[in-house]
């Protein structure tokens, strides 16, 4: 019964990192995306 909620932290963990890295991401392209449509005149 010990190993279930220690499956449950590394699943919390997991997420939690898969959230921020596409949160993280999606900012950078977001930031690479302002420069283009600003250069276009």
């Amino acid at each position: 019964m010990k190993r279930k909620p220690d499956l449950l932290w590394v699943l919390a963990i997991v997420f939690g990192l898969g959230v921020v890295t596409t949160g993280y991401t999606q900012s950078l392209w977001d930031r690479q995306d302002a420069p283009q449509t600003v250069q276009q005149p």
